[in-house]
């Protein structure tokens, strides 16, 4: 099984920015959200994160030696890191809906996220088939992880919503990689929000 956890809260999602690459640490809230998670999945034989601060302070919950791999690092914004989300014009927001291949300026494209992606998930499906290996990472990746076990193509990750620190789960047989849980945040219920 590869169970896709996304990382919990920082203060830039608290404030409604594009991430991306900008590397802020957990805020109290996303700290707690990573323990609860972290308590909901249970033991696990491997922990993969992304190299970004949040992702490895997320993953750090699971109390076990923590692998880093690029590959499931967040989409680069490029020019538009540290933006509000609602500062990117509609028609950008529709633009980039109709093309995959389309780029922030100075960034990556959801096309290049979902070849690498999809390549650290191939690189760890023999394994999963009979181990639980935890990728703490972020929403593109995670969404182009779920395209990836549903065998469509990435335009789906636009129809798709995860909140911090959700938990999905891959589960990988003979037929092929099986999207059996997705954006679960039961775990998450009574955490209080704090200031």
């Amino acid at each position: 099984m590869i169970i896709m956890l996304r990382h919990g809260r920082t203060e830039a999602n608290a404030q409604g920015l594009l991430q991306g690459r900008i590397d802020p640490d957990l805020d109290e809230l996303g700290v707690r959200q990573a323990a609860a998670a972290a308590s909901a999945i249970g033991n696990v034989d491997r922990v993969i994160a992304s190299p970004l601060a949040r992702a490895q302070q997320t993953a750090a919950a699971f109390g076990v030696a923590v692998e880093t791999d690029e590959r499931f690092i967040e989409l680069d914004y490029g020019d538009w890191e540290g933006m509000p989300v609602r500062a990117v014009p509609q028609q950008t927001w529709a633009d980039w809906r109709a093309d995959l291949t389309f780029t922030p300026p100075g960034g990556e494209s959801l096309a290049e996220l979902s070849i690498r992606v999809r390549a650290g998930l191939e690189d760890l499906a023999s394994q999963a088939e009979d181990a639980n290996i935890v990728i703490v990472s972020h929403v593109s990746p995670i969404k182009a992880s779920a395209a990836w076990a549903l065998g469509v193509g990435d335009q789906a990750t636009w129809r798709m919503f995860l909140g911090q620190a959700s938990i999905s789960r891959l589960a990988i047989g003979q037929g092929g990689p099986r999207l059996t849980a997705f954006n679960v945040t039961e775990h998450l219920e009574g955490l209080d929000p704090g200031p």
